[in-house]
């Protein structure tokens, strides 16, 4: 049986894009082992369940197979079992850009980007 450190493991099936951004993600607490806080340096094994915590979204990964080499993407997606809820609507909704140049809001610009968002409007 392979063994992993979490931070490897994480970075070998392109759930971070470094192996160091999976190591501060961990050691931030932005990531648990089976509902535990863990080091960078924890072993993984098969069955466990990683949490990953993204600004609005929570996602969890069971590994199925353990791995320490990085991976292309079709191969790294058959290392966990994603149990992950639907990512939320307004995390993949487009932003509201305004043209270069057109300066700051205006109160009524300010009023109607709120009620895009869903604002009261009256605060």
């Amino acid at each position: 049986m392979t063994t992993a450190r979490l931070d490897v493991w994480l970075w070998s099936v392109r759930l971070f894009k470094t192996r160091s951004a999976a190591n501060k993600a961990v050691s931030g607490g932005h990531v648990r082992l089976n509902g535990s806080p863990v080091k960078p340096a924890h072993i993984v094994k098969p069955d466990d369940v990683v949490t990953v915590r993204q600004p609005g979204w929570e996602r969890k990964f069971q590994i199925t197979q353990v791995i320490t080499k990085r991976v292309g993407a079709p191969i790294a997606q058959t290392c966990y079992i994603d149990q992950s809820p639907p990512k939320p609507a307004y995390l993949s909704s487009p932003m509201a850009r305004r043209d270069p140049g057109a300066g700051r809001p205006t109160k009524k610009d300010r009023r109607d980007i709120d009620r895009l968002r869903g604002r009261d409007a009256a605060h």
